[in-house]
């Protein structure tokens, strides 16, 4: 076995460097799936068949193809369409971001469903109007119950972040890949490059216990 982590020692905190670039691309499009999720969501369940259409195909289309997909048609089919370059982060965040949203909007609409119809209706018996009703009633209670899965979403995300490499973002995966290619030696960088996404989604899993009982103290 020709194994030597000590040769690898060096290139540690150029690696380390894309744990900055992939939480970034991460947290910007988990934030922007969520908030796009929850548009969708409310699209699911609206009396409007044009809204229950529109989210149902959005979803299924998102769902239903594979996310590299997705991303290699922003990053190379859209300028195409559209006459100019995108940037490899633009084009990170925007299909994760949109992956994300078909995913989140059947977590978060099985999250409302969930909540106590009588919940809704001592709402509109008290008169509360139905953007108020879902924003400050039925919401709150919607997320307590749907944080793991959201939790499990956000994590999916972390490690499937991994395939920006293909579009040259200088993320963990792609500074490990370059370290392998610079010393002839890809084992020991790829290796390392597991550990920190290991650690990271240990990380993220323990954040969502913490906050998972924060919120169950406080019922």
């Amino acid at each position: 076995m020709n194994l030597d982590f000590t040769a690898i020692l060096p290139s540690l905190p150029y690696i380390l460097k894309g744990i900055g670039v992939t939480l970034k691309i991460v947290i910007v499009a988990g934030l922007l799936g969520f908030a796009f999720g929850i548009v969708l969501a409310i699209f699911k369940i609206s009396k409007s068949k044009a809204l229950n259409w529109f989210a149902d195909a959005y979803t299924s289309i998102f769902r239903g193809t594979p996310l590299i997909l997705q991303l290699m048609i922003i990053y190379y089919g859209l300028p195409q369409l559209i006459g100019f370059e995108i940037a490899s982060y633009t084009a990170a965040v925007a299909s994760f971001s949109l992956n994300s949203a078909a995913y989140i909007s059947e977590i978060i609409r099985a999250g409302i469903l969930a909540v106590d119809k009588g919940q809704k209706e001592a709402a509109m018996a008290l008169g509360v109007p139905g953007e108020r009703m879902m924003r400050d009633i039925i919401l709150p209670q919607a997320m307590k119950n749907i944080l793991p899965a959201l939790m499990n979403e956000f994590i999916t995300l972390t490690k499937e972040s991994a395939i920006v490499t293909v579009i040259a973002v200088d993320d963990i995966m792609r500074r490990s890949y370059i370290v392998g290619g610079d010393q002839y030696r890809f084992f020991e960088p790829l290796i390392f490059a597991g550990l920190i996404y290991y650690l990271l989604v240990i990380s993220l899993t323990m954040i969502g216990k913490v906050v998972e009982r924060r919120l169950r103290q406080s019922d």
